[in-house]
């Protein structure tokens, strides 16, 4: 911060490398004469830009730039300029051509007697560019004739429906809509087997009504010539030919015919479509196998077929990785490796198998009462994933129009403290798939089991934690329990151009509760069925995420973001497991707290051995606002706002003021603000987010319900590192 002021302090100088006679662009602006219509959208027609700001407020690479000495010979003034950015010194001849720019912009949009006029305003060597927008009336389109002279193509364009037809009159007449339509009828002939169709085939003549705003139009689709001496004839219709899938190298492709058939949407006879080409590169990018493919494309001289040759390069099958690395809890010290498998075509189907074996050691010093015991971590995972469905009753169009992959995991974990010792089996049967059409990806968890077993637990811990009237917790005993969870889930998510959305649901416990009422299952002490011995989990849960951009220009951007979750226990639970237990805090949630360090509700705790299971709930909210900026080199920074918290659905003793009451919950929404730097290296983002508690649901007095008034550096700062952006 101290930095910034600095610089800021010297922004007065910015004219420093701005020449005598000429003039810094301090700022460019465009407005219009009419309230109707938003200058806005054509200030990307602007050639000459002002100096990029941070936030969209301060100069800061300018001011940076400005700070150097002018002795290029100096490490200092070279750094300072390569840092910063050069003052953008006004030039007119840009002007002109962004008037010019304007004016056709605007002509475009159907403003065809618009006009623009230009001037300045010079305060000492600082000049700003205004450019005022006289659109006038725009014009509309009236009658819409076609001349379409392959007869072909005007059945087939006269057998779509109407509603597919871009212009007509009444609306709006724009160049960009006649091009839009244009490529509209360009793009569906090329795929309803038109190979050689472009839009330079579609020509437009416009008439404007005397006196008056209308526009008739006239479509005209003109007959294919090989060149200018050719003669014209009808556009030619091409079919497939031929398909061939080719080696890359002279070694036979390792996958079997079937395989490369379901991933190719080029069928031999079938009338030749642009998509279907793009289809298959999709397709063939998505297999597990597969480097990278190259399409060819041959045409017949003696008939209207294409043949295809579909060239495949493929990865090794086999990768073998040993990734080790250091581990530091509370200043135990330890080491951990993972050794990971992979064979990316087991069946030659393109299926990828994922071994991964784990190990970690930690010295364990400091626990008085407990046996000499570090803790010794052993793990091991399988994955086989398919590239296709693996379920019956499926339809060939269906599988076609969706990629998806199956996937068989099963997992199992040992761990041995101190403490206790624990035991975690795990299988799952899942699918997920995405229809490209929609934009929208799918997930169905099928099937997902876990298997919590708790061998032994020290008597020691069990007399702190567990069992003694003064310190049992319900949530933490209920985490050192065994404990079976058979759930069902199903997720869906959609993306498109600045909004995204997802939502998931899941569900434990209901088959085996319904076999428990049938089948009369044993229960325990705590009146819960049990299937081997073992109490099973039942609830529901559900999460709900929604994120929009507003992206100011190429360096600015506004994102929000609102999430809910709500889970509820039932039946079997009167909690749920542990893991799925919301909590906030964190790099990803309400920043100016740690992770599981708010909430439930204004809970506050003060036992710090044992918070971290107090401070979880069955319900969340999230709340983000977060401005992002680009300020050099691989560096980008953020400010944010952040609200949210979480709640216990049911009252529990161990967590006072946790529960979720409809006419309170919004008074016991946390607050935080706080500034982030990213490095964006384009194929991962490295974090640092510095966050401050505004307003704390959990107080004992009002400088602590309030550090947005009464800040202590001590008590309300929280610094997060993390990979990937929020949200």
């Amino acid at each position: 911060m101290a930095a910034l002021a600095v610089v800021c302090c010297v922004a007065c100088s910015t004219t420093k490398y701005v020449p005598d006679g000429q003039y810094l662009l301090k700022k460019v602006v465009v407005v219009a004469d009419q309230e109707d219509f938003n200058a806005a959208e054509l200030q990307p027609y602007v050639r000459q830009k002002p100096n990029a700001k941070w936030f969209s407020l301060f100069k800061i690479p300018l001011a940076t730039y400005s700070l150097s000495g002018r002795d290029s010979t100096k490490w200092i003034n070279r750094t300072l300029k390569k840092m910063g950015e050069a003052p953008v010194i006004y030039d007119s001849l840009q002007a002109a051509l962004t008037v010019n720019d304007l004016r056709v912009a605007m002509q475009n949009r159907g403003y065809m007697a618009s006009t623009v006029s230009h001037s300045t305003q010079v305060e000492g060597k600082k000049m700003t560019d205004i450019y005022t927008l006289h659109p006038g009336r725009p014009y509309f389109i009236g009658r819409v004739d076609y001349d379409i002279q392959d007869t072909a193509i005007q059945r087939l364009l006269a057998a779509q429906e109407s509603s597919s037809w871009t212009l007509k009159p009444g609306n709006r007449f724009t160049v960009n809509g006649l091009d839009a339509e244009r490529k509209r009828i360009a793009t569906l002939l090329n795929n309803h087997g038109y190979y050689r169709f472009n839009k330079e085939f579609i020509q437009f003549t416009a008439d404007t009504v005397k006196n008056g705003y209308n526009v008739d139009l006239t479509l005209h689709l003109l007959r294919y010539k090989e060149s200018n001496r050719a003669p014209e004839q009808n556009h030619t219709e091409y079919r497939i030919g031929q398909v061939h899938f080719l080696s890359n190298t002279d070694e036979p492709l390792h996958l079997r015919p079937s395989v490369l058939e379901n991933a190719s949407e080029l069928i031999e006879g079938d009338l030749y479509k642009a998509q279907n080409i793009q289809k298959t590169y999709n397709n063939f990018a998505r297999l597990s196998a597969v480097r990278y493919t190259n399409i060819r494309l041959h045409e017949r001289a003696d008939s209207a077929r294409i043949d295809c040759d579909v060239v495949v390069g493929t990865h090794k099958p086999h990768t073998l990785s040993f990734a080790p690395e250091g581990t530091n809890t509370a200043g135990d010290l330890g080491a951990a490796a993972t050794l990971s498998y992979q064979n990316r075509n087991l069946f030659h189907g393109s299926e990828l198998l994922t071994v991964q074996l784990r190990a970690a050691y930690e010295a364990i010093t400091g626990l008085e009462g407990y046996s000499n015991e570090n803790y010794i971590e052993y793990g091991a995972e399988a994955k086989l994933q398919f590239p296709r469905f693996m379920a019956p009753f499926l339809s060939k169009r269906f599988l076609r129009q969706n990629y998806a992959t199956s996937e068989l995991s099963l997992g199992y974990n040992l761990q041995n403290r101190p403490e206790f010792h624990r035991r975690l089996f795990s299988a799952a049967w899942r699918y997920r798939w995405t229809d490209t059409g929609r934009n929208v990806n799918y997930k169905l968890d099928l099937i997902d089991l876990n298997y919590i077993y708790m061998p032994w637990i020290s008597a020691t811990f069990k007399s702190d934690y567990l069992d003694d009237a003064t310190t049992r917790n319900a949530i933490l005993r209920y985490n050192y329990e065994d404990l079976f969870v058979m759930r069902i889930g199903f997720g869906w998510s959609y993306t498109k151009g600045s909004h995204a959305v997802r939502a998931n649901i899941e569900t434990a416990g209901n088959v085996l509760g319904a076999a428990a009422s049938v089948f009369k299952f044993n229960k325990n002490d705590n009146g819960q069925y049990t299937l081997f011995n073992i109490a099973y989990a039942q609830y529901v849960k559900g999460d709900f995420d929604y994120t929009k951009a507003i992206v100011f220009d190429e360096h600015n951007s506004l994102v929000l973001h609102a999430g809910l979750g709500i889970a509820y226990p039932y039946g079997n639970s009167t909690m749920l497991p542990f893991e799925k237990r919301y909590f906030s805090g964190g790099a990803n949630s309400v920043r100016g707290w740690s992770v599981r360090r708010l909430g439930p509700g204004k809970y506050k705790g003060h036992d710090g051995a044992i918070d971290f299971i107090n401070q979880t709930g069955d319900m969340r909210i999230d709340l983000n606002m977060e401005y992002r900026t680009y300020l050099f080199w691989k560096i980008n920074a953020a400010i944010f706002i952040d609200a949210g918290n979480i709640w216990t659905l049911r009252k529990y003793d161990d967590q006072p003021g946790g529960q979720f009451k409809i006419g309170e919950f919004y008074k016991q929404l946390a607050v935080a603000y706080g500034l982030g730097l990213r490095l964006n290296f384009d194929y991962f983002i490295l974090r640092f987010d510095m966050g401050m508690k505004a307003i704390n649901p959990a107080y004992d007095d009002k400088k602590e319900h309030y550090p947005i008034a009464y800040p202590k550096l001590s008590r309300d700062f929280a610094f997060h590192f993390a990979v990937g952006l929020p949200f």
